[in-house]
């Protein structure tokens, strides 16, 4: 399962985007958003999230 991201949480700061090595997060608006198709579960986006705003299901 991709990661999630919890837009009330996400502050728009791109640390995922930065830490993800598939390039699987865009932002959208003022909210990072994970590309499915390109995510590989590997949860590094959730690590370096300092708001907590990621999450794997």
């Amino acid at each position: 399962m991709p990661a999630k991201v919890d837009s009330e949480k996400c502050t728009a700061c791109e640390a995922c985007i930065e830490a993800c090595p598939s390039e699987a997060i865009v932002m959208n608006g003022d909210t990072a958003k994970v590309e499915p198709d390109k995510c590989v579960d590997c949860g590094v986006c959730v690590d370096e999230c300092p708001v907590e705003a990621l999450s794997m299901e």
